[in-house]
């Protein structure tokens, strides 16, 4: 397992919720914009756990019930975050082109408070500290090597 590549995907994740948040300050609220990298941050989220457990390619699938799914295999406490999941997913291709729906500011609020459960979420979190510690024993092992 390669604890580099496998944080890559949480960095990522983390980098599309801080674009949704920054985008909060734009005017207008580019809403569209915002649901699409919360949607997207969740994702990578969840294809970061699905490396993490060893599924080395992740399905190129965008349906984050799907995903959830398949990390409930590993961890059943992803059943906590299902509804989260099932909220996000049709923000992943729909509001990236014209007229497919209508996003109401209440919806990028819902979405923004969704992909922060996702991203707060403590098996992902215990992953993630799990991946730090390892690359910083890794660390540690070559300075005393």
């Amino acid at each position: 397992m390669d604890s580099a590549f496998i944080l890559e995907w949480f960095r990522l994740a983390d980098m599309d919720l801080a674009l949704a948040d920054h985008a909060l300050s734009l005017h207008p609220q580019p809403l569209e914009a915002i649901c699409y990298h919360c949607q997207q941050s969740a994702e990578k989220y969840l294809k970061g756990y699905l490396v993490y457990k060893g599924i080395v390619d992740p399905p190129r699938i965008h349906n984050l019930d799907s995903l959830c799914e398949m990390c409930e295999d590993f961890d059943a406490q992803f059943s906590k975050i299902m509804k989260p999941c099932s909220t996000l997913t049709d923000y992943g291709v729909q509001p990236r082109y014209p007229h497919e729906m209508e996003i109401l500011e209440s919806d990028m609020r819902k979405a923004l408070t969704h992909a922060k459960q996702i991203q707060e979420f403590e098996p992902l979190l215990a992953a993630r500290q799990q991946l730090k510690n390892e690359m910083q024993c890794e660390n540690t092992s070559i300075l005393t090597d």
